[in-house]
């Protein structure tokens, strides 16, 4: 449920935010709003996983996540909302998925143990992926054919029955006391992560990789607004099938157009999941790089095009691709770290999504200077280079099981 609405946020928001101003900065500013609090938190977020139930942490966010989603429902209702809304939610957002991620991520490790680890989160991220191919799409075509403060007050029920479920989680770990004070088992992580080569290496191209590949999520709007330009005219034919028609008309709106291109990424990263989930424990160094050099490839096509049926299938591909940089690079960091620092790697990793959001907002001015193509087009250029060198100049990753 909370993937759901996570799903449904992610057009919802930046739809809004660029109806609201038409500015692809201000689609940055709202990126780095939900940024500032996984960059400055995260790592306490990890600190705090590590010392007690993940269980609890998680329950706490669920419910913290679903007041956020009303209080834009509400704003919307009473006619209120403002720009500075989303960014405040963004914030506040950003400041519960900080404090609660590290224990999710963690938390699979507690409830499935290390020989179906890989199995585990593969088939996590179907889930994940079975809903992205679906949610983002529905909240889309929920936009144009109804209006924008359903799917926030849908997202909040969504969030409310993902707090039922995690109540229901069992138990698992414990709480540990406290040996030393927060900044001392921070710092005694990062030491962790300096001795432990193999660590600080997925973790160094993981943030490069979401760097330079997650910043057309958050300006996907100029191009579905701005590139990808349905005739929805060639359609009229079809109104004899209402829903079909319906559904195509829904097309004209950039809404739907970006809902739509969003769910056939979860058709290639289903895929792609259920694919790592059926490997054995060999070469996952391997099939991670070149899960990387897919994504980016596969991006750098989609920049280029202006056609939004090429659009579709070349976002099959980078789903592909994005579902196996995602599994295995959760999968190699959780294997190669011992349980008792666990909380604190993953938290390290989840500062790769704020550090993602600073990416974006940087991307975004390059967007209104030489145009989203061009810019998200380099970026992802540039990933397929620095995969190239880990594929073909250094064994660190690549050889790793």
């Amino acid at each position: 449920m909370q993937m759901s609405a996570m799903n449904m946020q992610m057009v919802a928001r930046s739809w809004f935010m660029y109806e609201l101003t038409g500015s692809a900065v201000m689609l940055g500013v709202v990126g780095l709003g939900s940024a500032l609090p996984v960059l400055t938190v995260s790592m306490f977020g990890g600190v705090l996983a590590d010392r007690i139930r993940k269980k609890s942490i998680l329950v706490a966010g669920q419910f913290a996540s679903a007041l956020v989603a009303l209080g834009i429902a509400v704003s919307i209702s009473v006619g209120t909302i403002a720009w500075i809304h989303l960014f405040l939610a963004a914030l506040l957002q950003g400041l519960v998925m900080a404090l609660m991620m590290p224990a999710r991520q963690a938390l699979i490790f507690e409830l499935v143990g290390e020989n179906t680890l890989m199995n585990a989160i593969a088939l996590n991220a179907a889930a994940m992926n079975l809903i992205r191919l679906t949610a983002p799409a529905f909240a889309g075509f929920f936009i144009a054919f109804w209006d924008i403060e359903g799917v926030y007050y849908l997202m909040t029920g969504l969030y409310v029955i993902g707090f039922i479920f995690a109540s229901r989680l069992p138990r698992t770990g414990r709480d540990r006391p406290r040996e030393s004070n927060t900044i001392q088992e921070l710092a005694e992580g990062f030491r962790y992560i300096r001795n432990n080569p193999n660590v600080l290496a997925i973790l160094v191209l993981t943030l490069l990789s979401t760097i330079l590949s997650m910043p057309y999520m958050f300006l996907l709007p100029m191009f579905t607004g701005d590139i990808f330009l349905v005739k929805v005219s060639i359609f009229g034919r079809l109104t004899s099938w209402p829903v079909i028609g319906s559904l195509l008309l829904a097309l004209g709106e950039s809404s739907a157009r970006q809902g739509l291109l969003i769910s056939v990424s979860g058709l290639g990263a289903l895929v792609g999941s259920l694919v790592v989930a059926s490997m054995s424990s060999r070469k996952r160094g391997l099939i991670f790089l070149l899960s990387l050099l897919l994504t980016a490839v596969s991006l750098v096509a989609f920049s280029a095009t202006g056609s939004y049926l090429l659009a579709l299938i070349f976002f099959v591909t980078m789903g592909l691709g994005q579902a196996g940089r995602l599994a295995l690079s959760n999968t190699l960091l959780l294997s190669n770290t011992d349980d008792i620092h666990q909380g604190r790697v993953m938290s390290v990793y989840m500062t790769n999504w704020g550090i993602t959001m600073v990416g974006v907002f940087f991307v975004s001015i390059l967007a209104d200077r030489v145009g989203v193509q061009l810019a998200v087009g380099g970026a992802a250029a540039l990933l397929a280079l620095i995969t190239l060198y880990y594929l073909l100049l250094t064994s660190r990753i690549r050889s790793l099981d």
